[in-house]
């Protein structure tokens, strides 16, 4: 599931979701000093909530166990698997009944540095060759991004060859150039 738009998400519709929240999920969203951060929680919650419901029929207020490096599981629902992300642009969120993961970015945020350092010198120069860098290193970035949330191994420090290190995971990626973020779902192939 995806929700776009967020920067149109007015401030009085915000202070309404923020109602619908469980208390635990309210405070963690008003913790963001910046309104677009508790707009991203606070929709990322509800997105997630929506998603349960539409897939699974659930409608209690979903609570969240913390693996390892992070990642979020339903608590007494062990069978279903959930990523969410946000940026700036959009929310996503993918539920199913095996292991997920899912990430969406904002175009543009790449710079020469971070590609240096995240991008093997086969990715560098796809995205040198690319007419649209920009997007080339964002699809590159939440793919490898998508990974590491599939895993829930936390991030690499082998991030230059992550996308070879796992060559059996089924990436989906879309690039919404036009509203500037990019979206990849990864699943085990």
């Amino acid at each position: 599931m995806l929700q776009e738009d967020l920067p149109s998400i007015s401030s009085s519709a915000l202070a309404e979701a923020l109602d619908r929240l469980p208390d635990w999920r309210r405070e963690l969203a008003l913790k963001f000093k910046h309104e677009q951060g508790r707009k991203e929680c606070a929709f990322a919650y509800l997105l997630l909530c929506r998603a349960l419901h539409e897939h699974f029929g659930l409608d209690e207020q979903p609570r969240f166990l913390l693996g390892e490096h992070g990642k979020p599981s339903l608590l007494g629902h062990a069978d279903i698997h959930f990523n969410l992300s946000h940026c700036k642009q959009a929310i996503a969120c993918v539920v199913a009944t095996h292991p997920v993961g899912v990430d969406v970015e904002s175009i543009g945020r790449g710079n020469a540095a971070l590609m240096r350092h995240v991008l093997n010198e086969a990715e560098l120069d796809l995205v040198l060759r690319s007419p649209a860098p920009e997007v080339e290193f964002t699809r590159l970035w939440t793919q490898k991004e998508a990974i590491v949330k599939l895993t829930g191994r936390g991030i690499d420090d082998d991030l230059k060859n992550l996308l070879v290190k796992y060559p059996d995971v089924k990436l989906s990626t879309q690039a919404f150039s036009e509203k500037g973020y990019v979206l990849t779902v990864a699943e085990n192939g």
